[in-house]
């Protein structure tokens, strides 16, 4: 009996960006053996085109890029499109680690990486954007801020608030559970994912930046609070 094909309409589509031409085939062929749809560009500017074009489901994208490195490509396509992007380098800077996640990326793989591991994450992402996208239509509001997820656009009063992609997510989710205490780690695990490498002080990093935008005293928070021995709770 011939192999059941999954539906076109439920095929994910998936563009790989790396300049290595071996192992863009690699990627491109286990990616095809598990029913992906796979496009593939050797460049910043090829990325780009071809994602306009294809509109992926994620992104696998190497950080060292000839021309347009990967960084500039992630930035680019996380103001012109909501997509999963996934990192894929060999420098295992953990500078590098938060400056690719802070401008867009979902997560980071370092090579060299095992063929499991990477589609274990590939997965993942693709499973939270499904239930993200399900449930982050609806506009937040609490006080005087309004989060629309679907614009990914947050306003406090009349003004936009500039805010970094996971400074946008943590107070998406902060204001989606209003007077709920969070510790770091179930923050990490929520907004950064339960494989991220970073640690905690990467939440205590962002929720400074995010009371710098949502605070009338940032050094005396009001809205953003610090639960001493757990977290943080937010008061709306």
């Amino acid at each position: 009996m011939d192999s059941e094909e999954p539906p076109a309409s439920s095929v994910k589509k998936i563009l790989v960006v790396d300049d290595e031409p071996t192992l863009l085939a690699a990627l491109k062929y286990n990616l095809e053996r598990e029913n992906f749809q796979v496009d593939t560009a050797a460049d910043g500017e090829q990325a780009l085109h071809v994602a306009r074009t294809l509109n992926p489901d994620l992104v696998i994208l190497d950080l060292m890029l000839p021309g347009m490195s990967g960084l500039d490509v992630c930035r680019v396509l996380h103001k012109e499109m909501t997509v999963p992007i996934l990192m894929l380098t060999a420098r295992d800077s953990e500078v590098d680690k938060v400056v690719g996640l802070e401008i867009g990326a979902d997560d980071y793989v370092t090579k060299p990486y095992s063929t499991p591991e990477l589609m274990a994450r590939v997965r993942a992402l693709l499973r939270r954007a499904d239930t993200g996208g399900a449930v982050t239509r609806d506009v937040v509001t609490c006080g005087d801020i309004r989060i629309d997820p679907a614009r990914h656009e947050a306003r406090r009063g009349s003004e936009t608030m500039h805010l970094k992609p996971k400074e946008f997510d943590l107070l998406l989710h902060f204001a989606r559970h209003p007077g709920r205490a969070f510790t770091r780690e179930q923050l990490l695990s929520e907004i950064w994912g339960y494989d991220f490498a970073g640690d905690t002080r990467t939440v205590d990093v962002h929720v400074r930046w995010l009371r710098q935008k949502i605070e009338d005293s940032p050094g005396e928070p009001r809205r953003l609070v610090t639960v001493r021995g757990t977290g943080y709770r937010f008061e709306g």
